[in-house]
């Protein structure tokens, strides 16, 4: 198994890398799959149109969470990458007024009002965030793909998702662990750290240089993404009128030093973030877009009011990526999937590791930074209110880098044996996501989304 920093830590676009960027991706793969066979089936005397059906959590969350315009940016060729950086509102609305996508010259027929088909029966069983891609030759389908949002804008085909066992198989790296318990025998063996580990594994595939530049990439846009959502204010669309609140919390603590806490200052770079993901701009999934915010938030802070270093900023990553692929192998960081226990709880635990390991944390203290955070958001339900991740998501984030900080500081204090392993800790959560209704896994039919008294 490895999962790299790279694919945990991928920059894009709010306000989900479920049902935003993963739809994304999935439409621009169909449209380079129907590419290759386009000439078969084009004809003066037929037309060409292309459909998409949502189903489970991306049909009733999709509105929300932008899930038909990420479908008409992918059909037209854009990447979540690609548009990290655009005015993806006024693109969007741009492409709403065309009837037709263009594909090497040929026009398919696409009206997202009637082609997009949020299809609230009977979810597909292999995963909550399926999504069927159609091509017609006039009514009859001559082409189709079944993709699934599996979470952090990661997406498997239907075929992928149902050899998941080979997909994941443990691959020929240096330090291939699969478990936290082998993470912490191969460091002890080696004498390595978990970022010494990692980074070796990382420069098997792409070299030093391509590792350090994009661990700097990844940090620049955070950081961005931290310092645009605290300049910004006004209203987050959507439709709940939710007010941005970052911008004036960092002035209250700025003008009154003096009376802050840690507390207050993890929460303003935290719900920056996250108001940043909601309006649709710039964010980077750690590991997923409706947590984006706890890493930023924990590790802003550590470069800002600790002065950390380049090589501090590269260790708590690689150290933040090797927990969240130990998370995201065995269990799940799909909201849709586990429930927030799997954003947030994950994003919380790759905080604290990460900070734990920057503070000098031996792996044991690391290990066990990880689980108290994730310990402490088992059981925690997605439920957010109408569909957008702005209520209760936005402030969630901030008390995830709250408890991440409070995890490894624990930890870090402690000699790193413990009681709980973080294995059986992800495996709890596994076992309590697999319970959980679906009306508080990213349906909005239960929680907090179905007690909102509207005056």
């Amino acid at each position: 198994m490895f999962i790299s920093t790279l694919d945990l830590f991928k920059i894009g676009i709010g306000p989900s890398s479920s049902h935003t960027m993963g739809p994304m991706s999935a439409a621009v793969a169909f449209r380079n799959k129907i590419k290759e066979t386009l000439g078969i089936y084009s004809s003066q005397s037929h037309t060409l149109r292309l459909r998409c059906i949502l189903k489970g959590s991306l049909a009733y969350t999709g509105i929300g969470h932008g899930t038909d315009g990420a479908v008409i940016l992918g059909l037209h060729g854009y990447t979540p990458q690609n548009l990290a950086f655009e005015n993806v509102a006024q693109l969007l609305n741009q492409l709403k007024q065309r009837d037709n996508v263009q594909i090497d010259g040929l026009n398919i027929q696409f009206l997202p009002d009637s082609d997009i088909d949020f299809d609230k029966g009977e979810p597909l069983p292999e995963h909550p965030n399926g999504m069927i891609l159609q091509l017609l030759k006039d009514k009859e389908c001559v082409d189709t793909q079944t993709y699934f949002s599996i979470g952090g804008g990661f997406i498997h085909t239907l075929e992928e998702i149902n050899c998941s066992e080979q997909v994941l198989t443990i691959e020929d790296y240096p330090y291939p662990f699969d478990s936290a318990a082998l993470m912490l025998q191969m460091a002890e063996k080696s004498g390595l750290s978990i970022a010494q580990m990692k980074r070796v594994n990382e420069e098997k595939s792409i070299g030093v240089e391509t590792l350090d530049s994009t661990l700097d990439e990844i940090w620049q846009a955070m950081e961005r993404c931290v310092n645009n959502g605290l300049a910004n204010d006004g209203q987050l669309p959507g439709g709940l009128n939710v007010e941005r609140r970052a911008k004036a919390l960092h002035q209250q603590l700025n003008e009154d030093t003096d009376n802050t806490t840690l507390n207050d200052w993890l929460c303003a770079y935290a719900m920056a973030v996250n108001e940043e993901n909601a309006a649709g701009h710039l964010v980077v999934t750690a590991p997923t877009n409706g947590a984006a915010g706890v890493i930023p938030a924990v590790l802003h802070y550590f470069v800002k009011h600790r002065n950390a270093s380049r090589d501090d900023i590269h260790n708590f990553l690689l150290t933040a990526a090797a927990i969240g692929g130990l998370i995201k192998h065995r269990s799940s960081i799909s909201g849709a999937e586990v429930g927030c226990q799997g954003e947030v709880g994950s994003a919380a635990a790759m905080a604290a590791a990460g900070l734990c390991a920057v503070l000098g944390g031996s792996p044991s203290q690391i290990e066990n930074a990880a689980e108290i955070a994730l310990e402490h958001h088992l059981g925690m339900t997605c439920d957010p209110v109408a569909g957008l991740v702005q209520v209760p998501c936005i402030e969630r984030n901030g008390f995830g880098a709250i408890k991440a900080y409070t995890a490894a500081m624990l930890a870090k204090r402690g000699s790193g044996h413990h009681i709980m392993p973080l294995d059986n800790c992800i495996s709890a959560m596994k076992q309590t996501g697999l319970e959980m209704s679906e009306k508080y896994k990213e349906t909005s039919l239960g929680g907090l989304a179905v007690n909102l008294t509207e005056c």
